[in-house]
């Protein structure tokens, strides 16, 4: 990877999208230190300190945010709103027809379906920027003016701050998508996790101060873990299952086509992140829906039992949270992958699988293998995401940067790196004309 950013640097080109990526990047973490009008800081980063590990959405929102939620910058939102958006159209595609041509169309309508996603995505923005100011005036009671015409017109400051911060963070990934290195969004929300790199080593470093063996014991510990997990993401994210694929021989007047053999590689972690961002969504139902509708004090009711069940340390919350990582993958695989598909244009292409049928035979044996792999990956992602809460559970100590967050992290880097060395490839390919 170093070797691959120190190549890339040398060619113009390459160096000037680098810097510019790096320039946006900096925007970007400087939009994050912007402060929203009318709101008390200390009073939100003290509700954010007291309920960051309780596993409701707003902790997963600061998690995306790269903290800028806990401190309620103008950027506090930052990818949320894009990123539900996304998924939100990406299942719409597979239900409605008119945006499943769109889709078919080619650069046009990826074109048009990306302007949906942003409209999508404003929308979204507007709505969580509304509840996550109702929450600091709420739970949180973080609010400057909370009667008379000046709550009404703080209000409307507020939420049009949060939109107009999601809406900069959108046309900030746009200009590194067209001008810089990978994916915009993905670069952004990359930016923000590494961000609260520096303060997970400071409080690493704290524990240490404190002089218990406990602690000079597991920090050690910690570390090797975040190595081995990086090891073992970059594992999985490149294993793939390759079927090998054997084209006939054709004849048409004096020239043969055909006759090849190559592979079909198929990937064993289809999905990426998206199934833990789904399963995370839904356990944090309950947890968000405590910050309106507070339980009894005596403890008694199905409220409170529904509360304790879901808490983020309760066992059933892991373990109901490790087995709806596992169905949404099977759902997203399913949507994304159709066996039928591929077995139909291979057939067009007088191509098959060596030993298998056209047809229906060769449409069941990518299924099987395609379940064999899903559920091979379900549980990778499945043991990343929980890992830090049976962590937490046996030793005490919260690790800050937990396994989604590297996931998200070393995906993106492994992408970023892609894209350069594709284009490096690119500029020094051998053609005719040398």
């Amino acid at each position: 990877m170093i070797e691959t950013f120190r190549n890339a640097w040398r060619i113009p080109e390459l160096r000037r999208k680098l810097l510019f990526t790096l320039f946006i990047i900096i925007i970007y973490r400087v939009g994050g230190a912007v402060p929203v009008p009318y709101l008390d800081s200390d009073a939100i980063a003290s509700w954010f300190e007291t309920n960051d590990a309780s596993g409701n959405f707003f902790s997963y929102l600061n998690v995306l945010s790269g903290g800028n939620m806990g401190k309620a910058t103008i950027l506090a939102l930052s990818v949320g709103p894009y990123i539900n958006a996304q998924i939100i159209i990406q299942l719409l595609t597979y239900a409605l027809p008119p945006l499943e041509r769109l889709q078919k169309e080619g650069p046009e309508g990826r074109k048009k379906l990306n302007k949906i996603t942003k409209y999508t995505a404003l929308g979204i923005a507007v709505f969580q920027g509304w509840a996550y100011y109702r929450t600091l005036g709420g739970s949180a009671n973080a609010l400057v003016y909370t009667e008379g015409w000046q709550k009404w017109f703080s209000e409307i400051v507020i939420i049009v701050c949060f939109t107009a911060g999601a809406s900069l963070t959108i046309w900030l990934g746009d200009q590194i998508s067209e001008r810089g290195i990978g994916n915009g969004i993905s670069m952004l929300l990359f930016a923000g996790i590494i961000a609260r790199g520096p303060a997970a080593v400071w409080n690493l470093i704290m524990l240490m101060k404190t002089g218990e063996a406990k602690y000079i014991i597991l920090v050690p510990i910690i570390l090797v873990i975040f190595i081995a997990m990086i090891a073992f993401i970059i594992f999985m994210n490149e294993a793939e299952r390759r079927i090998p694929i054997q084209y006939a021989k054709r004849v048409v007047g004096r020239k043969q086509y055909g006759g090849q053999n190559t592979f079909i590689p198929i990937k064993v972690c289809m999905s990426g992140v998206l199934p833990i961002i789904f399963a995370m969504a839904f356990m944090s139902l309950p947890s968000t829906l405590e910050m309106f509708i507070k339980p009894r004090e005596d403890g008694t009711g199905f409220y409170n039992g529904l509360l304790r069940w879901f808490s983020y340390t309760h066992p059933f919350y892991a373990i109901l949270y490790f087995f709806l990582i596992i169905g949404f993958n099977y759902f997203y695989v399913s949507m994304q992958y159709n066996p039928v598909e591929i077995a139909n244009n291979l057939r067009q292409a007088n191509g098959g699988v060596p030993g298998i049928r056209p047809g229906k035979p060769t449409s069941d044996y990518f299924k099987r293998i395609v379940n064999r792999l899903t559920l091979v990956g379900a549980i990778f992602l499945g043991i990343i995401a929980i890992f830090p809460i049976i962590f937490g559970a046996i030793s005490g100590v919260q690790i800050a940067m937990g396994g989604t967050s590297i996931l998200i992290v070393v995906s993106v880097a492994l992408e970023t790196v892609r894209t350069m060395e594709s284009q490096m490839m690119m500029r020094h390919h051998k053609g005719f004309l040398e």
